[in-house]
């Protein structure tokens, strides 16, 4: 296969699956990777200790790489559960026997569970390993199958969709417009894979890039807001991250921001990358 390949987790919707289209137009094909694979699945999408919601929500594997197919590209469904360890390095070593690898991780799964949006004090303990499951251990785990492909090739790229909740306090309690302990230590976990591999491998043809969307007007989020009794408001349009991806992925520019983070709407609106929004 001559087309650069991308490995995109969490990417059945939402921003992940902006980004696998984005890929893909930008020439590349695309292994997309998430839990629903096909439209209609039920899963558990509960934030909070106090409410189940098993809610089919829209998208799937299915319909992502579909999107892709008709972009050009080529797609593998992958599904993978990133809290459990075993799902990853299978999909990990389908990944190198299917395909060989990929020249592009973006790391855009993330766990829903309890914990997510609940106080402190109705947080379970046994929560908390999840989100760091889902968003430190699994990247690891991917990154740890797919960088020695990268090096041995002498380039790859390394992405984090990480989050403000990774190294700022809420602006008010979980369910009040702010968010749970559970979510920040996840994102605060994952984070700082990035500046470990451009401090150790930059000179080596890695380079890798928190990204961070800010409010973004995904499905789960159009639905999360109404359930808290508010409306979704000045949210950038998923595709406007797949777009700043994309240039990060492809524009030799994209070097001076190699091991730092990228504000994806600020630079999606400097670049004029995607049409503007409200």
């Amino acid at each position: 296969m001559s087309r650069p390949i991308a490995l995109v987790t969490g990417s059945s919707r939402g921003i992940g699956k902006a980004i696998a289209i984005a890929l893909a137009r930008a020439g590349h094909d695309v292994v997309v990777s998430a839990r629903t694979l096909h439209p209609g699945e039920v899963r558990d999408n509960s934030l909070t200790v106090h409410r189940s919601d098993t809610r089919v929500l829209p998208g799937s594997l299915d319909e992502t790489a579909a999107a892709i197919e008709a972009a050009g590209g080529r797609a593998l469904r992958v599904p993978m559960d990133l809290t459990d360890r075993a799902s990853v390095e299978a999909g990990a070593r389908r990944v190198l026997d299917e395909w060989g690898g990929a020249d592009v991780l973006v790391h855009n799964g993330r766990h829903i569970g309890p914990g997510l949006m609940d106080l402190f004090l109705d947080t379970p303990v046994d929560a908390y390993p999840k989100f760091v499951e889902a968003h430190c251990i699994a990247p690891i785990v991917l990154t740890k199958a797919l960088l020695p492909g990268m090096l041995e090739r002498g380039r790859g790229q390394v992405l984090t969709v990480t989050s403000n909740a990774a190294y700022e306090g809420p602006p008010a309690p979980a369910g009040q417009g702010g968010w749970g302990l559970g979510y920040g230590v996840g994102k605060a976990s994952g984070h700082v894979l990035v500046p470990h591999l451009h401090a150790e491998f930059k000179d080596r043809g890695i380079t890798a890039f928190n990204v961070q969307p800010g409010f973004v007007g995904t499905e789960r989020n159009e639905i999360a807001v109404k359930d808290y009794g508010r409306t979704l408001q000045g949210a950038a349009p998923p595709a406007a991250i797949g777009a700043v991806v994309a240039w990060l992925v492809t524009n030799p520019d994209a070097a001076r921001y190699a091991g730092g983070m990228v504000q994806a709407q600020a630079l999606c609106r400097e670049l004029e990358l995607h049409p503007a929004w409200d």
